[in-house]
């Protein structure tokens, strides 16, 4: 005997999934730049060196000088002999005053008066030594540096940036579907 029988088919339902990847551009351009350096400006202030040399006493010391300076040395050597010779004559005539106390007065200026003083022996140098006078005085040097800062200008650029969303495409690719038969109904 020959029951009936059912038979299903079933169909399962199929999603279809479809991606499309997004797009994304960034690009940062470079600043724009501008430097620019002013020059400094630098004054120089400098006063002159001085140099004096002075001679005189090299040429008085080797007898070469001016007239009117030799005349001087001569008035001066005069009277300091005058002034000297006045203070002797002095100093003998007090002596002679009083030659009560000291009875050798008269012996020893006759002594005194009679011989010249002694010359010293040595050596000399002439011109003497530093008898050359020699004054320097350097230059003076005065900088003024005034710097100029420099001039910068920037100018930042945006960035670009370019995005294309991504998407996501979902779709039925396959239905369900379900059949049943019915089989062997009749006998």
């Amino acid at each position: 005997m020959k029951f009936p029988q059912l038979r299903m088919h079933s169909q399962m339902a199929k999603i279809q999934i479809e991606q499309i990847p997004g797009d994304q551009t960034i690009r940062q351009p470079k600043a724009d730049l501008s430097i620019q350096q002013p020059r400094a400006e630098v004054t120089i202030t400098k006063t002159p060196s001085k140099l004096e040399i002075d001679q005189t006493k090299a040429f008085a010391d080797m007898n070469r000088m001016s007239i009117i300076k030799r005349n001087e040395q001569f008035a001066e050597k005069g009277k300091s002999a005058v002034l000297e010779g006045m203070g002797r004559r002095a100093q003998q005539g007090t002596e002679l005053m009083k030659i009560e106390r000291d009875g050798d007065s008269i012996v020893n200026q006759a002594v005194q008066n009679s011989q010249s003083p002694q010359k010293s022996l040595g050596i000399a140098f002439i011109p003497s030594l530093f008898s050359v006078k020699v004054n320097y005085q350097p230059s003076k040097v005065h900088i003024d540096v005034k710097t100029n800062k420099p001039i910068i200008e920037a100018k930042q650029n945006k960035v670009e940036h370019h995005y294309k969303q991504g998407e996501v495409a979902v779709s039925m690719k396959q239905y369900q579907d379900l059949t049943i038969e019915v089989v062997n109904l009749y006998a």
